[in-house]
């Protein structure tokens, strides 16, 4: 269902460019990144899908997902059975090596390579960064990616020189959002993020909860943190085992750490006979009067302290 959606999205986004055709250049803001995929579909959907050995296409620089193997077999049987339904994507490459290298579709040239097929695909004459989006946007309308890996991808675009606006258009999220996935995405150490995996069955709490263990006091380094991960599970066992053993070993800190004390003041000091008495406490001190027809030494204390504090400087110097 999600395919036949997406074709039909993606023939009518190229019949309207088709049908208005607008002057091309340099993606500049978010509406110029979308307009960017519909000239690229507009184009694509003129020609025919070719067969294409999955021999001569390289891996995108930037993937946008961790492992196109993980739940692959359904869409290698359902390629075997019923045919490919919905061609990948590729450009043109420079230089030495595969001639080819996707945009877009990944597991469809991975289940194809599996099969020991062709993989049909377009094929267009694409820049990096139009590449880029358009890789984002026909992925995010499929809503393959998880939280994790949509987190590592924005940083990625950011990377590449997309501004914030950009990465929101491309990807459908708001700058909130943006802002939390970026931020885990750098605040949790990589190893630890691969080693959990795409985590398809992990929302953004516990990813949030993550980061936030991460940016404790007395957290653990990035070696031992590798080592509290389980060698085997789903990537939901695997986060809840770290985030239990941190949340612990915070929760241990907190205890052992010295509660402070309260200090009671020291009793006023007298002047001599007087009914004059200070405190001095750190950075401050109290002069209190117990006659209170001596109340008026206090604002002569206050009128005259410029010169009090020349008279100690100079005293000092």
């Amino acid at each position: 269902m999600k395919r036949d959606l997406l074709s039909r999205s993606l023939a009518q986004m190229g019949s309207k460019t088709a049908a208005a055709p607008e002057p091309s250049g340099t993606d500049e803001g978010a509406p110029r990144a979308l307009k960017s995929m519909s000239d690229v579909l507009a184009q694509v959907s003129s020609q025919s899908a070719q067969d294409v050995n999955v021999n001569d296409i390289a891996d995108s620089d930037i993937a946008d997902r961790f492992d196109v193997s993980v739940e692959l077999d359904a869409l290698v049987e359902s390629i075997k059975t019923s045919g490919q339904q919905l061609p990948a994507l590729l450009r043109y490459r420079r230089g030495a090596g595969p001639r080819y290298e996707v945009v877009y579709g990944r597991r469809r040239i991975a289940a194809c390579r599996r099969l020991g097929i062709q993989v049909k695909a377009f094929i267009k004459e694409m820049e990096p960064r139009e590449a880029l989006v358009s890789q984002a946007l026909e992925n995010s309308a499929r809503l393959e990616r998880s939280f994790i890996e949509q987190a590592i991808f924005s940083v990625k675009l950011e990377d590449q020189g997309f501004t914030r606006a950009e990465i929101c258009d491309v990807l459908a999220v708001d700058k909130g959002t943006l802002s939390k996935l970026i931020g885990v995405a750098k605040d949790v150490p990589q190893d630890v993020i691969y080693g959990i995996g795409a985590a398809h069955d992990v929302g953004r709490r516990q990813w949030l909860e993550l980061r936030r263990l991460f940016g404790l006091e007395g957290r653990p380094t990035d070696e031992d943190a590798i080592a509290l991960l389980p060698t085997v599970g789903s990537g939901a066992e695997k986060i809840a085992a770290i985030i239990k053993h941190m949340q612990a070993s915070e929760h241990t800190v907190s205890l052992q750490a010295p509660k402070s004390v309260a200090v009671p003041p020291a009793p006023p000091r007298k002047i001599g006979d007087t009914p004059v008495a200070c405190t001095a406490m750190g950075r401050r001190l109290t002069i209190e009067i117990a006659d209170k027809k001596e109340h008026g030494f206090i604002g002569f204390v206050e009128d005259n302290l410029e010169k009090l504090y020349a008279a100690w400087k100079d005293e000092k110097q």
